[in-house]
């Protein structure tokens, strides 16, 4: 399945991304800790040309923090700096202006033996919508600068931002790609608030994400929902998930729905743990989530 999502502003933020590279000493680029590889713009090495980067895992104190341990070390292993934040509590925020200055160390020492004198280094802020690039942004500078929200798509323009300590930072809109030829990058995506509910039926989101948490996180499922067989496939426990939190229609019928919505906000809010996504030797794909396709097609 190829899920089609290209919004006329996801075409023009990469242009704009594109001609502000050359101001830029260096990339933040910001990946979901629950869903690294998913949350990465597959465009990302050709869209920044070489630029140094620095990988920031947000939204690491709603991942399993084992598996971010992993992603760490394997980003790190393919030579990439990489840092995991929450942004919340700031945890790792101050690691940043540290890091960026290690990277851009030689490129300010030779640039202060021509006479050089640079006071700040700039940075662009990349990531998918939602990965928290605006949170960040106001978190380092201590102020509500950039507008945040719980849905993508908030941030649609760019602005230069000052945060002291000789950084200042670009915000970018979040960049998507084209389309999602693997289903269950899109599924994930969904699962995480980075693409709008309506791109995919939100059941559908809800079966995978219950199909997930009972191949790797069965007792999420037993300790959250009371479920009766956490391995069950993802239609019978988005039913009886339905059927405990009473989502139910006249007749009896149950509303899948309704019920997703709840496994989605206790997924998003933390509410069911700290919970990774995809692991670092999996791949990524659709055979490496166990479950297969609970949809029916």
């Amino acid at each position: 399945m190829t899920i089609q999502w290209f919004p006329g502003h996801m075409a023009k933020a990469r242009r704009q991304v594109e001609e502000k590279l050359k101001q830029v000493d260096l990339v933040l680029e910001l990946l979901d800790a629950r869903l690294p590889l998913s949350s990465r713009n597959p465009l990302i090495d050709e869209v920044i040309k070489g630029k140094p980067r620095v990988i920031l895992l947000t939204k690491s104190d709603l991942a399993d923090p084992e598996v971010t341990q992993r992603w760490s070390e394997a980003f790190r292993r393919d030579g990439i700096k990489v840092l995991p934040i929450d942004i919340l509590s700031g945890s790792g925020i101050k690691r940043i202006h540290t890091i960026s200055r290690e990277l851009m160390k030689e490129k300010l020492a030779a640039q202060m033996k021509k006479g050089i004198q640079r006071q700040r280094i700039r940075a662009m802020v990349l990531g998918v919508p939602n990965v928290g690039k605006s949170a960040l942004i106001n978190r380092l500078s201590g102020r509500s600068i950039a507008k945040t929200g719980d849905r993508p798509g908030v941030t649609r323009t760019q602005q230069w931002i000052k945060v002291g300590d000789g950084l200042e930072l670009l915000d970018t809109p979040g960049i998507l790609w084209p389309k999602f030829e693997d289903r269950v990058v899109g599924l994930r995506l969904a699962a995480s608030g980075a693409i709008k509910e309506e791109i995919l039926p939100i059941e559908e989101i809800g079966l995978y994400l219950l199909s997930y948490l009972g191949h790797r996180y069965p007792h999420v499922l037993n300790d959250r929902y009371r479920v009766e067989n956490a391995t069950a496939d993802g239609l019978t426990l988005l039913e009886e998930v339905g059927r405990r939190r009473g989502c139910m229609r006249r007749g009896g019928e149950i509303d899948l729905g309704k019920a997703a919505e709840i496994v989605l906000r206790d997924f998003r809010s933390g509410r069911l743990g700290r919970i990774t996504l995809e692991l670092p030797d999996e791949g990524g794909s659709e055979e490496s989530e166990g479950g297969g396709d609970d949809s029916g097609n």
